[in-house]
């Protein structure tokens, strides 16, 4: 602990409520958990790169999605894998800065990345016939680089205006990685821009997004009831499914917890949640879209084939 008057260098991470007999096994978890995120969503990277059937639109915006969720994910595990095996849980300042920034902006990345895929769904099966046109490349070029720069300058709003405040005596942070509200909670200096800035961007990088995201997959759902081939709906359906898979586990887990709090809701259940939408949701994106997805299957066939091919030879 430092003075009143003294600006910390340094914050300690308490992490997950685990019991010390629990350590090994969530380890582990953890780690499974993690190896399986980067192995899948470099698979995914790797095929939509060799493939050519699938240079469209769609796996353009699901490529820079597993890159997202790669990223995304390798921001907090790596850090919580390492504290639960040393006795030292502590991070820079700059370190935690750094942190809260590239959270938040993999994390804003995929919601607008979100927003592109319904879109682009929207799009495929509400106006089929002029699909190529609409979803041209450059468009898809430009949603992509939006998607980009906005939440790059998102997150760094965010981390400017936190590096502005001053930390005082408590520096432990109830959680398992440097999240945006733990800090603000922690600084003894005046915090109303900062929750302002919050409230107003909020709605702009995840209430919007996620309204689009309702309004494109009515539309989609309207559009399909209008269908009278059973086989049509089908196909429609199966199309967006995987889509809707992982709209459903992103929000609905941030939601829950920033949205919709409770008055009871603990540091406890926070960092859980917390680590449902960061470890759990990047870990089966990889399976909801290489699993449900003929495109996906097929590719990796081929991919394979090529391989097998030329050592026959």
């Amino acid at each position: 602990m430092r003075g009143r008057n003294q600006t910390i260098s340094e914050f300690l991470l308490l992490g997950l409520p685990i019991q010390p007999e629990q350590q090994s096994f969530f380890y582990a978890l953890f780690l499974a958990m993690y190896l399986t995120t980067i192995l899948g969503n470099l698979l995914i990277i790797i095929l939509i790169r060799l493939d050519s059937h699938l240079h469209t639109p769609m796996y353009l915006f699901l490529s820079n999605l597993s890159f997202s969720d790669l990223c995304f994910s390798s921001v907090t595990v790596p850090k919580l894998l390492k504290n639960m095996q040393s006795q030292d849980p502590s991070i820079s300042y700059a370190g935690c800065l750094a942190q809260m920034y590239f959270f938040l902006f993999f994390g804003d990345l995929e919601s607008f990345l979100l927003v592109a895929m319904a879109y682009d769904r929207y799009v495929a099966i509400c106006f089929p016939l002029h699909y190529g046109t609409i979803m041209s490349p450059s468009l898809c070029l430009c949603l992509v680089v939006l998607s980009w720069v906005l939440t790059m300058s998102h997150a760094m709003l965010h981390t400017l205006l936190t590096a502005r405040l001053r930390f005082c005596a408590d520096n432990m942070i109830p959680h398992f990685f440097c999240d945006l509200s733990a800090l603000l909670k922690l600084a003894c200096s005046d915090t109303r821009v900062n929750e302002l800035v919050i409230f107003i961007t909020g709605g702009l990088i995840l209430v919007i997004p996620f309204l689009l995201i309702i309004m494109s997959y009515a539309r989609i759902v309207s559009s399909i009831l209008k269908v009278p081939s059973a086989r049509g709906i089908r196909k429609a359906f199966s199309t967006c499914g995987s889509h809707l898979s992982v709209v459903s586990l992103f929000y609905g887990t941030i939601i829950g917890l920033y949205l919709c709090p409770s008055a009871d809701n603990s540091t406890v259940k926070e960092a859980v949640m917390a680590g449902m939408y960061t470890v759990v949701t990047p870990m089966l994106n990889p399976f909801i879209y290489s699993l449900r997805n003929r495109d996906m299957k097929g590719a990796l066939g081929r991919v394979i084939c090529k391989k097998k091919i030329p050592s026959c030879l």
